[in-house]
């Protein structure tokens, strides 16, 4: 069976959002052009660590041009998107891992993310080899959302991104672990119940 990739170049939104209360939420990349909506989970970890390296690369191409490049500093207002996901959230697939990559001739970044697989290895040579040969396999491979996005919407991607990230449970002040509503136990106070506020 061939690789499904849900191809997204231009799309017209590319957002990182949330589904669920603080605490409890649910990570999605969603694409959408046309009509059409991919929405990809993931963990909070890994949204964050994309927006960061997105914006890493890009201060990367600005600096390596002499900014004679058409990639903004930082996210334009124009393109601040605040809206929430698009409904029906329908998970494709759960990401695995991510690749990103700059079209210099094109000036576009190229945000990969392939589904989840489960390798069986007996060993840590054989794991080496079996994903070795899955990351090659162009064809056969797990699904893959691919979306290639101007310097401007990757800014903003990324942009967005931390604000999600950042908005979830606010961290305790002595410990600096989440703050669940109804307050948690924290290890700076020998395991009592701090409440918020």
């Amino acid at each position: 069976m061939s690789r499904q990739v849900f191809l997204y170049d231009p799309p017209d939104r590319f957002v990182a959002g949330t589904v669920g209360l603080p605490g409890r939420r649910t990570f999605f990349l969603q694409a959408s052009a046309g009509g059409r909506i991919t929405s990809v989970a993931l963990e909070k970890a890994q949204v964050e660590a994309l927006a960061e390296r997105i914006d890493e690369l890009l201060d990367e191409v600005v600096r390596r041009s002499g900014g004679k490049t058409s990639v903004p500093a930082v996210a334009p207002p124009e393109l601040t998107d605040t809206a929430p996901l698009q409904s029906p959230v329908e998970e494709e697939f759960r990401v695995g891992t991510m690749a990103l990559a700059w079209d210099s001739e094109n000036e576009r970044m190229i945000v990969e993310a392939q589904a989840l697989v489960e390798l069986d290895a007996d060993s840590e040579e054989e794991f080496a080899a079996a994903e070795e040969r899955l990351l090659r396999d162009d064809e056969n491979g797990p699904p893959m959302l691919r979306v290639r996005l101007s310097g401007s919407m990757a800014r903003a991607f990324a942009k967005r991104a931390m604000e999600v990230v950042k908005a979830g449970r606010p961290p305790c002040p002595l410990c600096s672990l989440p703050l669940d509503p109804e307050g948690h136990v924290c290890p700076r106070q020998n395991g009592y119940r701090r409440s918020r506020g």
